[in-house]
């Protein structure tokens, strides 16, 4: 069981880093995701891997699983959706402002291209 946890969080971690490395904002939304699945994975292997202990001491059980690690799992899942939802706003919102999802805002090959003049008007930037 270990060995199948650490190979999940490396192909996670490897595959993120991967993602977050890449020019487009998409694909980096997706390796921050999946780097925060990777660290959720770690979090929950550090409160030892057990099936048939309880997470709190019921009776006389000598035995118990840490609630710890599944306390910060759960708010890190909580944090990481809606960072997500943010940055994914935030990239949509940039996209239509600047006409491409490059990181830089714009292409390789060439200046950057102005948004479309049918943008929705509470976007627009106020004139002076």
């Amino acid at each position: 069981m270990e060995a199948l946890m650490a190979s999940a969080i490396g192909v996670l971690t490897m595959c993120g880093v991967y993602l977050v490395l890449r020019a487009r904002t998409y694909p980096v939304i997706l390796g921050i995701m999946m780097l925060g699945y990777a660290v959720n994975l770690f979090l929950l292997s550090t409160g030892r891997i057990s099936v048939t202990t309880p997470p709190v001491i019921v009776g006389g059980a000598t035995e118990f699983a840490d609630p710890l690690p599944q306390a910060l799992i759960l708010t890190a899942i909580v944090i990481g959706f809606g960072m997500a939802a943010f940055v994914i706003v935030l990239a949509l919102r940039a996209r239509i402002a600047l006409g491409t999802d490059h990181v830089d805002g714009r292409e390789p090959s060439g200046p950057v291209r102005h948004a479309a003049p049918t943008e929705p008007s509470m976007w627009r930037e106020p004139r002076a």
